[in-house]
């Protein structure tokens, strides 16, 4: 089920008495979800991506605009009535009934010609049960269960109804490490078995990056940049979304164009470039490093950490705004600890120059 948004915005009305005004949660949000794929939302608190998926679902009304599920417009169109799986953070189980009875719930509402024997609505509730694996624990209550055994709960329940979109509310947050690592995975197969268009709401881009088909990367309600993972993380389209993706995280210069090199410090790290003297934010990829003896970017060494196959280099440098510099560099470099310097030079599709003003990315050739 293809879904659209066209031109959604949400404006609240400011909870602060002492300040009058309007908090805009999502401003005017345009963008085509395609039919059957998963689609990371993706930004901090308070960017509006939640406000989206429930705009989306129908809890939330959008101030203006319109919202489509193919053909259909859904924009007034109640919850119940959208065909929507809903997944929210804290699972939202009921305690006093099992697994079976939980997942079956939503069928024992249908109405009408959508109104289901207790035959049939076992028969679904057993099938959505073996497609998260819990099959086997039909039986239990919630409180008998892990957390990420809940949280397989919930999405069966979602997926009973067989909904034309789900919808994911940070699903994964109250999960361990590992757990989460797991079930994210189990997402991702769930989706490309049943090719439900699904919309995953999360603040950690880790998530987002290792199963969308496509990441939207918003702040302050407003979309920055949508993509496939790999290209938006490849060509960030400013320095919120370069600094935003990406672990370790982009190393950030204050530097300078002058006739066509940039420098760091006194260092000219890249030289022929197209670009007019300015003063510019560089940024610099953890893997964009080359330890190189002759290289143009001089670095105090602060630490090397080895972690199998890669080995971290920790560095510091009086132009860079972050307060470490981190290397990502081959571990079959080996590298002399004793030293108090080191050099590199960098690798041109891991270098980005940002306007000093507006933050946005400055696109350029070397001659």
């Amino acid at each position: 089920m293809k879904v659209v948004l066209q031109n959604l915005t949400k404006i609240f009305p400011s909870r602060n008495k002492k300040v009058k005004g309007e908090v805009v949660a999502v401003n005017d949000f345009t963008f085509e979800i395609p039919d059957g794929k998963l689609i990371g939302l993706l930004g901090p608190s308070g960017c509006g991506k939640s406000t989206t998926l429930y705009m989306i679902s129908g809890l939330q009304k959008p101030t203006s605009g319109k919202i489509f599920f193919g053909d259909d417009d859904v924009t007034e169109l109640s919850t119940e009535n959208r065909g929507i799986g809903l997944v929210f953070q804290n699972y939202a189980l009921y305690p006093h009934m099992t697994v079976k009875q939980n997942i079956m719930f939503p069928l024992q509402n249908l109405q009408g010609a959508d109104k289901l024997s207790k035959a049939e609505m076992l028969e679904r509730a057993e099938t959505a049960a073996k497609l998260v694996q819990i099959d086997d624990l039909m039986d239990r209550k919630p409180s008998e269960l892990s957390g990420g055994q809940q949280q397989r709960v919930a999405i069966a329940r979602a997926l009973v109804k067989m909904p034309r979109v789900l919808l994911l509310d940070e699903p994964l947050s109250n999960l361990d490490a590992r757990l989460r690592l797991q079930t994210r995975e189990e997402i991702r197969r769930i989706q490309k078995e049943t090719g439900i268009t699904t919309v995953f709401v999360t603040h950690d881009q880790e998530e987002a990056m290792s199963i969308s088909d496509m990441i939207v990367v918003m702040k302050l309600g407003v979309v920055q940049q949508i993509g496939k993972p790999q290209d938006v993380y490849d060509d960030p389209t400013n320095l919120f979304v370069a600094k935003f993706l990406g672990t370790p995280p982009i190393n950030v210069f204050n530097g300078r164009v002058k006739d066509g090199t940039v420098y760091i410090g006194e260092d000219a790290v890249v030289t022929g470039t197209d670009v007019s003297d300015r003063e510019v934010i560089i940024g610099i990829r953890p893997e964009g490093f080359e330890l190189d003896e002759n290289g143009p970017l001089q670095c105090t060494l602060s630490n090397v950490e080895v972690m199998g196959r890669d080995v971290s280099i920790v560095s510091k440098n009086d132009a860079s705004v972050n307060p470490v510099i981190r290397s990502i560099i081959n571990s079959d470099h080996k590298i002399d600890t004793t030293v108090e310097t080191v050099r590199y030079s960098v690798k041109l599709h891991k270098f980005f120059l940002f306007d000093k003003e507006t933050e946005e990315r400055i696109y350029f050739e070397v001659k």
